[in-house]
């Protein structure tokens, strides 16, 4: 949802500023007055490709500002556009790309308007439009034909798999069975080698380590060593401590020495009865320690990278070995995941066709509520050849327009005009309503060659999709603003430098601004005309 727009320096636009409603919000002003600027603003926040020609003439750069919420999730969008055509971006007051716009803010909005790539015009995204209008209906189909497309994916990946493995070459055969064969010959554990090093180190200085072990032994234990000079340093202090009792203090520390220097002399004695210098054994470790230093050169670095070599060979090569074993069993098991798909795209197939009339018939009806002389909405459902089904199912549905029952249906795109495409767009909103993922509805042209009761008829659809989205509407018609719940005027300065701009209008200014919408005046005809009309719209909401 757009909580605030800042423009500056577009087109006519100097400083405008636009909080729309979160409902319904209508921008009405005289023709000319910049008010699809301020549309231009919202294709730049949306990542359009910046155009110089926007920035105001005399302008060093333009800037478009936008604040948005996605439930209570906020983010604040900067784009400036300087006046040599380069575009700067930031997002939460972060650099960002371009690109990063039309994947943050484009999803959330739908700009309807004569000259916007639209939903509508757009036949890859038909398909998704209608699923999400019968999203209730269609659940389960559309769950069984997921399902059963992922297991066929996988079983075409599994056969793909042993086919390649079969064609493998002569040499990688070899290659594979040789790496294979070193490596179970050696047979190493994964956390071997640490372990290894750690003994094989001892190992090689063993009578280093006895040596060191057997002299603080002895210098702790021995006669003459540290402990018999501890015992005779207690042994004086306690004798003497009956005429002082300061010195038997002095002794505690040394008493707790003893036992200290008793528990690392038993400690280091048990180190060096446990050192065992064995050259033989002092070998193996050795040439153990070598064989797994040679594999983690050409397997490794690590031990665990090494077995994992040693199973990708293993893997290969049983599927040499079974290979014709094995693709007869995966392409079983794809003809039985072909027959899956095949039932579950019959399943979702009769499920879209079942709701496919209800579907035009609810276009149509709003279409019809809208005077569109006759005009058909057709939703056309072509299967496809199974080779060519998608993610999406079987089927390639197309929406067709008629503007009148007798004349052909024909691709939307090609044959509706800007107007028609905005008023089938609303048809649409109308009928999806919740099941709509895009927040914020944006009509431009929507009121285009409409008048009288179509008119009044529009504004109150509008109204009615306000229920489920955030729209904006551009229009000149005084039956669409009455519906509004915040309305802004879009005026232009006279002048030899007009400037555009723009104001929110409520009570008297908003009764002002109808009947000019209404007559082009100010009469009192006009503005009682003008706040009856309001007064009506407002209950009719």
């Amino acid at each position: 949802m757009i909580d605030e727009l800042q423009v500056s320096n577009i087109a006519l636009i100097r400083e405008a500023t636009l909080a729309p409603s979160p409902r319904f919000t209508v921008l009405t002003g005289e023709t000319g007055a910049g008010k699809t600027a301020l549309l231009s603003a919202c294709r730049l926040l949306m990542g359009a490709r910046a155009d110089k020609t926007l920035v105001r003439e005399g302008a060093e750069s333009a800037t478009a500002a936008g604040r948005f919420f996605r439930g209570d999730e906020e983010t604040v969008v900067i784009r400036r556009l300087s006046a040599d055509g380069r575009s700067r971006v930031s997002v939460n007051g972060h650099m960002a790309a371009v690109g990063e716009l039309a994947q943050l803010v484009a999803p959330a909005i739908d700009l309807c308007g004569q000259h916007d790539q639209q939903q509508l015009t757009d036949v890859a995204r038909h398909q998704a439009l209608f699923d999400g209008w019968a999203h209730e209906e269609l659940a389960e189909a559309l769950q069984g034909y997921e399902h059963a497309w992922e297991q066929r994916q996988q079983a075409q990946a599994a056969l793909s798999r042993l086919t390649s493995a079969a064609q493998q070459s002569e040499a990688a055969i070899a290659q594979a069975r040789a790496d294979r064969d070193r490596i179970e010959a050696v047979d190493p554990l994964d956390d071997e080698y640490d372990d290894l090093l750690g003994r094989t180190q001892r190992a090689e200085h063993a009578e280093a380590l006895m040596a060191a072990a057997q002299a603080a032994h002895g210098a702790l234990a021995e006669e003459g060593g540290a402990l018999d000079a501890l015992n005779s340093a207690i042994f004086a202090l306690d004798g003497a401590a009956a005429a002082d009792g300061a010195l038997a203090d002095f002794a505690k520390p040394l008493k707790e020495a003893v036992f200290l220097a008793e528990d690392a002399a038993r400690d280091i004695a048990r180190y060096r009865e446990d050192l065992d210098f064995n050259p033989e054994e002092m070998a193996l470790l050795q040439s153990r320690l070598q064989e797994l230093q040679a594999l983690m050169r050409l397997f490794g670095p690590t031990l665990a990278d090494v077995n994992m070599r040693r199973r990708e060979a293993q893997q290969l090569l049983e599927s040499i070995d079974c290979s014709d074993e094995l693709v007869e069993k995966a392409k079983l098991q794809l003809n039985a995941a072909n027959s899956a798909l095949s039932e579950a795209g019959r399943v979702l197939s009769a499920a879209r066709h079942g709701q496919k009339g209800t579907f035009e018939r609810q276009i149509n009806d709003v279409l019809e509520q809208l005077e569109m002389k006759g005009a058909q909405l057709e939703c056309q459902m072509v299967p496809l050849p199974f080779e060519q089904w998608t993610a999406n199912g079987p089927d390639a549905i197309e929406f067709l327009f008629s503007p009148g029952k007798s004349l052909t249906p024909r691709p939307l795109a090609r044959i509706a005009s800007g107007g028609e495409l905005s008023r089938v767009m609303l048809a649409l909103k109308v009928v999806m309503g919740q099941a709509d993922p895009v927040e914020t509805l944006v009509f431009d042209e929507i009121d285009a060659g409409v008048g009288g009761a179509t008119a009044h008829a529009l504004g109150r659809l509008l109204a009615q999709l306000a229920e489920t989205h955030q729209v904006i509407v551009v229009t000149h018609l005084a039956q669409v603003a009455a519906f509004a719940d915040t309305h802004y005027v879009v005026e232009k300065t006279d002048g030899d430098a007009p400037e555009t701009l723009m104001r929110p209008v409520t009570d008297a200014a908003r009764i002002q601004e109808v009947a000019r919408l209404l007559s082009g005046s100010h009469t009192a005809t006009s503005l009682a005309h003008a706040e009856e009309l309001l007064a009506s719209a407002q209950q009719e909401r």
